[in-house]
């Protein structure tokens, strides 16, 4: 949609996008994690730095979803993927953790709970 504008230089039309396009995203924009979501990924990450469990990743800004890539060595498949994808936000969880061989492990609504999955559990030990 075009529209001539009051005041536009040398006649040029000014462009009206429908609110409900950029609320979707259709602008081309990649998705990205936000700052807090960031934060929370990144202090799993230094917690399993210092286990000497992950050792690099990677941060894919795509158009229909963002993924944190976590590898063991660089030059392996990643061990983990933790996924933003905005289209499921409203059925199944805007969030997932993908093990290896593709399966996922969690998905949710809430970054924090499906973190919760690298939590290491209480086991009871046999004396």
């Amino acid at each position: 949609m075009t529209d001539r504008a009051a005041g536009a230089e040398d006649g040029e039309p000014s462009q009206v996008i429908p609110l409900h396009q950029v609320r979707r995203g259709e602008q081309g924009l990649p998705v990205a994690f936000e700052r807090r979501e960031l934060d929370l990924i990144l202090r799993l990450y230094s917690r399993m730095v210092a286990a000497n469990e992950w050792r690099d990743y990677a941060i894919d800004h795509l158009s229909d979803r963002a993924v944190f890539s976590v590898f063991r060595r660089t030059s392996e498949t990643p061990l983990f993927q933790i996924v933003k994808d905005p289209r499921l936000a409203r059925k199944q969880g805007a969030f997932s953790v993908i093990a290896a061989g593709g399966l996922i492990l969690k998905r949710g609504h809430e970054l924090a709970r499906v973190l919760g999955v690298f939590d290491k559990r209480l086991q009871l030990v046999e004396a």
